[in-house]
């Protein structure tokens, strides 16, 4: 392992430390962006590092992490790779201001206006679609549509209608810092919707530390048979108000006006790693990006090259949404950051929810039901449970020799969705069955 550098870097997240030996040839487009400015840009490699201090199991969670994505790929590459299965995830994004006026929109506003919003979730889907004629298309033979969609959530958790846009005044702390763990809770307190059944972007103002953060999925459950997080609640990305979205430019953030910002964020909320690992020629394992040896901090957009291997110099892919271009530069996820997002949404519990559930509740119903999806299932299973009320329900998940392989009882809840990590089981048909007061419901699972 190569030891990271210490530096002050603009966007960072997770990652072991190895060589990649990828060339990839692809022509740049030269352009001058505007200067970059001097808030980090990105929170995850920091994070990372205070985490770990924190927590010294995160770098065996990280490393399971790796071992499931590898072994998932190797198991399902060939399905993977011709899978057109579209993943639409529900978006709520909690504008967090201080603006007592209450007044929407204008310059160095905080409370930033719903066409600013509207914008942000144009450019995530311009950009994880590469979207012929925007600014997210590309002609590189590694450029990739990823399948992944992103919409303003039209249902709250109650099930009433909504524009997936939440306000909320508060103006005892004007700066909020996602490296302080009190300024998450914080930001989760004043407004938070289930991390589970949305993707919660909270917008605010992180003047002086950063301009972007997001969860990555080892932080937040993620794959079964890894610690569990009791701070569910802050899983979600924190973006500053000031390069959120494409319809507003404030002058010392005009590296960042595209919306590319938030792009990037998600990425880290959907597993990937910044392209050279967090540290010089580290490893993002993506195996068709580029051997690295730092991000772009600079303010053109190439090219750039890296010495990873003595005497052999390679481009660096600094049109990657994963690098730390400024924003015009950026243009690309690769066919391999394809993969590995959709292996995380299938891999990972609560991403796999959010995807499920597209933000919809389960109505109430006068019976215990319980209904599998998908079924047959590979890796992950959900379990719709629907009942009467509030109840504490037990699944349990039995071979077809009666032998109890799973098992969970909620607390006290309404209709839910429950994941089942089913990865490590042998294929074949299981029982689900579900107790919940003097109910019991049962239904047939194929793993396979």
């Amino acid at each position: 392992m190569k030891k990271p550098v210490n530096r002050t870097l603009f966007r960072t997240t997770a990652g072991l430390l190895m060589l990649v030996g990828f060339v990839v040839s692809a022509p740049v487009v030269a352009q001058t962006p505007p200067a970059h400015v001097h808030t980090e840009r990105c929170a995850n490699g920091r994070m990372e590092q205070l985490l770990r201090s924190r927590n010294p199991e995160r770098q065996q969670q990280i490393e399971s992490l790796e071992r499931q994505l590898r072994a998932y790929h190797k198991q399902a590459g060939a399905r993977l790779a011709n899978d057109n299965t579209v993943f639409r995830i529900p978006v709520v994004v909690h504008v967090i201001h201080n603006n007592s006026s209450n007044f929407v929109g204008g310059a160095n506003n905080p409370n930033i206006s719903d066409e600013q919003i509207a914008s942000q979730i144009r450019v995530l889907n311009e950009d994880y679609r590469r979207q012929a004629g925007t600014n997210g298309f590309n002609t590189s033979p590694i450029g990739a549509d990823t399948g992944i969609e992103f919409f303003l959530a039209t249902t709250d958790p109650q099930g009433n209608a909504s524009n997936g846009i939440l306000r909320k005044y508060y103006s005892a702390k004007p700066i909020f810092d996602p490296f302080q763990p009190d300024d998450l809770k914080l930001l989760a307190r004043i407004s938070t919707w289930p991390t589970d059944r949305y993707l919660n972007i909270w917008v605010t103002d992180t003047e002086g530390v950063t301009i972007g953060y997001g969860q990555f999925p080892v932080g937040a459950d993620t794959l079964r048979g890894l610690a569990t997080n009791r701070d569910n609640d802050i899983d979600g990305v924190v973006i500053s108000y000031k390069v959120f979205g494409a319809t507003a430019c404030t002058p010392n953030f005009r590296s960042y006006c595209q919306g590319r910002t938030t792009t990037h964020e998600v990425g880290h909320w959907l597993g990937l790693i910044h392209t050279w690992g967090d540290s010089i020629c580290g490893d993002d394992f993506v195996a068709d990006t580029p051997p690295t040896q730092d991000g772009n901090n600079g303010t053109t957009c190439g090219p750039i090259t890296s010495e990873c291997v003595p005497g052999r110099r390679t481009r660096n892919l600094t049109e990657n949404y994963m690098d730390y271009s400024p924003d015009v530069c950026m243009n690309m996820f690769t066919v391999g950051q394809r993969a590995r997002m959709r292996a995380v949404l299938q891999l990972s519990p609560r991403r796999a929810m959010v995807v499920a559930s597209s933000g919809r509740p389960l109505p109430e119903s006068e019976t215990l039901t319980v209904t599998m999806v998908p079924n047959p299932a590979q890796n992950v299973a959900i379990a719709e449970v629907q009942f009467k009320g509030a109840q504490a329900p037990t699944i349990d998940l039995l071979d077809l020799s009666g032998r109890l392989v799973r098992t969970q009882t909620l607390s006290s809840t309404v209709s839910t969705r429950v994941t089942i990590g089913v990865s490590d089981l042998p294929k074949g048909m299981y029982i689900v069955r579900v107790l919940a007061g003097s109910e019991k419901a049962s239904t047939r699972l194929l793993i396979n």
